[in-house]
């Protein structure tokens, strides 16, 4: 990502349609898991500017909530959201010991690593660093072949479908509690903008992390309802949706 693209990450987080609804959608699949309200020590691999670092109190109680980022650009943002328990490292390489936390969360960050089996070697770390009983949260994009100028400015390596990441966690010996796909409503329209108007030279290139154009602020909040529709059905107990955008796996460390 580029500098200006953190300041928009930054600036965006609070209400951007994408931000808000997602973090429902996040919501709505771990609230059940983490309903007892105990003090956990929790860690977002993979921070960016610590917008859901913020948001992950909610399930901290008294413990307190860690973040690493690769990026001294991110976490300088962090640190004007107050936060303090950063660290400038790797999610392939967690600067931490083994069994520190109660929660770990990775939001969209596995597709960034490059490597050889640099996914594999993350979620290994993550198990290790998680506590006997402990919960993970992994998200990460969908579909390889929805590709588009977005994915090429972030430098993702891949996209996942849901048994795909499913396999990996489970390969390092995580247990699934919840597997989903999520932005489903909005896939039409994404398929649309991504690959469609982009083949004939009309959508724009670089990453979607930005404001809305002028003529188009009037979708947030349309948008931000469509992902808060997905969010309600997944409330239900054992519910999930077949496709979409992002794929999501929720897990337990045995």
């Amino acid at each position: 990502m580029e500098p200006e693209d953190f300041a928009y990450l930054f600036d965006l987080e609070s209400d951007f349609w994408w931000f808000a609804g997602m973090r429902d959608i996040t919501a709505a699949l771990l609230d059940p898991i983490c309903a007892t309200p105990i003090d956990r020590q929790i860690l977002d691999a993979g921070c960016g500017t610590g917008g859901m670092m913020s948001w992950l109190e909610r399930y901290a109680g008294k413990g307190d909530i860690s973040g690493i980022d690769l990026t001294a650009t991110a976490l300088s943002f962090c640190r004007e959201r107050d936060h303090k328990l950063i660290a400038q490292a790797s999610v392939t390489s967690l600067p931490y010991p083994d069994a520190a936390f109660d929660l770990v969360t990775s939001f969209d960050v596995l597709p960034q690593l490059p490597g050889p089996d640099a996914d594999q070697t993350a979620i290994n770390e993550m198990l290790r660093v998680l506590k006997p009983g402990g919960i993970i949260f992994i998200r990460v994009p969908a579909y390889e072949w929805m590709k588009s100028g977005h994915d090429y400015a972030l430098n993702t390596q891949h996209r996942y479908s849901l048994p795909e990441l499913k396999e990996k966690m489970e390969r390092a010996g995580f247990e699934i509690l919840r597997e989903t796909y999520a932005n489903s409503w909005l896939l039409p329209l994404a398929l649309l903008r991504r690959l469609v108007l982009k083949r004939i030279g009309i959508a724009a290139a670089g990453s979607d992390v930005k404001p809305l154009p002028a003529g188009l602020r009037w979708a947030n909040a349309p948008f931000t309802a469509a992902l808060r529709t997905e969010a309600r059905w997944l409330k239900r107990r054992g519910a999930k949706l077949r496709f979409g955008l992002s794929a999501i796996c929720v897990a337990r460390k045995p």
